[in-house]
């Protein structure tokens, strides 16, 4: 599903990362947050393509949503219990 996305122990603490470099999703996410575009993050980072800043992207819109759920649903649940 996400071929420039990598986990390592080694590399970063285990944080999700792109493949073969250590810049983590988290990083590539607060560039495009301080106001940086995708030509000025790739042209700052040449290891990086096209194709792995949008799949970073992409896997952080993902993760976003899936926290949202897990967290409602613990929500509920907690609700309950209460």
């Amino acid at each position: 599903m996400f071929t420039h996305i990598a986990y390592n122990n080694e590399i970063l603490s285990g944080k999700p990362h792109i493949l073969g470099t250590r810049l983590s999703i988290e990083f590539i996410l607060e560039l495009f947050a301080s106001g940086a575009t995708k030509a000025e993050v790739l042209k700052a980072y040449p290891q990086l393509t096209a194709e792995a800043v949008e799949e970073a992207l992409r896997y952080a819109a993902q993760f976003s949503e899936t926290t949202k759920r897990v967290l409602n649903k613990n929500a509920d649940l907690y609700k309950r219990l209460s």
